[in-house]
């Protein structure tokens, strides 16, 4: 039999009603609306109700509001790939779940990068329906705040430092994007592996907490002109001379090529993403990357390079194996507290403008999320 509760409070939810031209003209154009309580009448067996207690608020979301990421939910949707909260209703086939207990919610198959009927219940929101498979519980001593990015940033890790760049003990990485949500997980999860860790970024501030969760060096790669600095020689340096092993790129443009020239013969290129030119693809949805970046094949050929592109998600829709070890392992490091989803910024969900904004305009290190009211 399920358990049900009964009048469920009104919330609210934000809402996109069509893609923008770019990730900052569709931020102001999100609106926040009133949101009914689902009601369990109209649910399925094994569906569970969710009272959302925080979302995070990632780089994608940004994207998203225009149509220059790969997957686009059909408009109007909720924003917020992934989530956390507190079992409200358990459906009478729902299995595993109690009430009140603390969950994440699959952004993989629930909100606006999932598909089906599922991919109208992004995290942005009061409430959240997700199937039992879809909920996980929160491991170890996470804060919902913590949980809510946990897994789209140590699963993008993962997939990149491991199944595609194979990383190994006693190799040094050089990890770019080092205080973004995936790139801080990436530090982590390469001490973790035995790596040695060289991480660059624009911010003193930020290299503190980036060196705080494991980095062996860092590196402040701003240029006197506001670009990228040369940096190929520290690198060298700190390498013995021979380079880095691996470069996990999530930046992408200028510092791209200059990475270029300080990794190894037969170095690993790990393309995550390109953070600082993300107008590479048309906005408002429209096909296309009319800016796209270019690397130099000259070097590429002459180091003897690996140059491996690391969709994390596009790959997981192409082989959904490849996830449960993957998934398995991250939760394990996250019970025994070895990853810590270090989270800067918090605002309430009713400031999702502001929130949004912060990432946009790169004032967050690792995690920002936005916290609904708590609904009883």
């Amino acid at each position: 039999m399920g358990t049900h509760m009964i009048d469920l409070p009104q919330g609210v939810r934000v809402v996109v009603d069509a893609f923008a031209e770019s990730p900052p003209e569709g931020i102001e154009a999100a609106r926040l609306v009133p949101m009914p309580a689902p009601d369990p009448a109209t649910l399925g067996p094994r569906d569970v109700i969710v009272a959302v207690r925080s979302a995070a608020v990632g780089w994608v979301d940004l994207l998203m509001t225009s149509g220059q990421y790969q997957h686009m939910p059909r408009p109007p949707y909720t924003p917020g790939l992934e989530c956390a909260g507190e079992v409200a209703w358990i459906g009478p086939e729902a299995r595993g779940l109690a009430l009140g207990q603390r969950v994440i919610v699959d952004g993989f198959r629930v909100g606006p990068r999932s598909a089906g009927d599922y991919q109208r219940w992004g995290g942005f929101a009061s409430w959240v329906v997700a199937p039992d498979e879809a909920l996980v519980p929160i491991p170890g001593a996470l804060s919902f705040d913590q949980a809510a990015g946990l897994l789209s940033s140590y699963e993008t890790a993962y997939h990149c430092l491991v199944t595609r760049g194979r990383l190994a003990a006693g190799e040094t990485v050089l990890i770019h994007g080092a205080s973004g949500a995936t790139g801080l997980a990436a530090v982590e999860v390469a001490k973790i592996l035995g790596a040695t860790v060289i991480a660059s970024g624009r911010s003193p501030d930020k290299l503190a907490i980036v060196a705080a969760h494991g980095a062996d060096h860092v590196l402040d790669v701003r240029g006197e002109d506001g670009g990228v600095r040369a940096f190929r020689d520290e690198v060298k340096a700190l390498t013995g001379g021979r380079g880095a092993d691996v470069v996990y790129d999530a930046v992408g443009g200028a510092i791209s090529l200059e990475s270029l020239r300080a990794v190894a013969f037969g170095a690993r290129f790990l393309i995550v993403g390109w953070a600082s030119t993300p107008a590479v693809a048309h906005g408002r949805g429209q096909r296309g990357a009319p800016n796209a970046n270019v690397l130099p094949t000259n070097l590429i050929m002459m180091k003897g390079l690996d140059v491996l592109g690391c969709p994390t998600a596009i790959s997981t829709l192409r082989d959904p194996s490849s996830r449960a070890p993957r998934l398995a392992q991250i939760l394990a490091w996250a019970e025994a507290g070895r990853i810590h989803a270090h989270v800067s910024h918090a605002f309430p969900l009713t400031e999702f403008k502001a929130a949004m904004r912060a990432k946009w305009d790169g004032e967050v290190t690792g995690g920002c999320v936005v916290n609904p009211e708590p609904v009883r």
